[in-house]
């Protein structure tokens, strides 16, 4: 069973940044796609990036293109989030997931491992 904590949210004014940071309970094996999600109340969660553990391909979603990068750590239990030019509109909870196959998938119902979220928090 793998458990993921979340860390890095906040509050930040809109255009700062932020970093979040996904560490793992145990070493993950390199054929593991990682994912971003988020959620905000009374909505779905929504898609932000996944990594593809071993070729470090990635997939971001619409809100997150161009100002959010996915990354690995040297070790094999860290990821980050890093948020730039961040707007209001990305205020919610971000969750880090894990899937047990090498590919990068968009679904939540795609992955098997939940962190218990990290909440971001945008002021205009």
């Amino acid at each position: 069973q793998v458990k993921l904590v979340e860390s890095g949210g906040g509050v930040v004014q809109a255009g700062g940044s932020l970093r979040l940071s996904c560490a793992a309970s145990e070493r993950i094996s390199k054929r593991v796609a990682m994912g971003w999600f988020r959620q905000t109340p009374g909505k779905e969660r929504e898609f932000v990036a996944t990594i593809k553990r071993d070729g470090g391909n990635t997939a971001y979603g619409d809100s997150a293109k161009g100002r959010f990068t996915f990354s690995r750590g040297n070790g094999l239990n860290t990821v980050y989030l890093q948020m730039n030019s961040l707007k209001p509109e990305d205020t919610a909870v971000y969750f880090c997931a894990a899937r047990g196959t090498i590919n990068i998938a968009t679904p939540d119902s795609a992955y098997d491992y939940w962190g218990q979220g990290t909440q971001v928090t945008v002021s205009s």
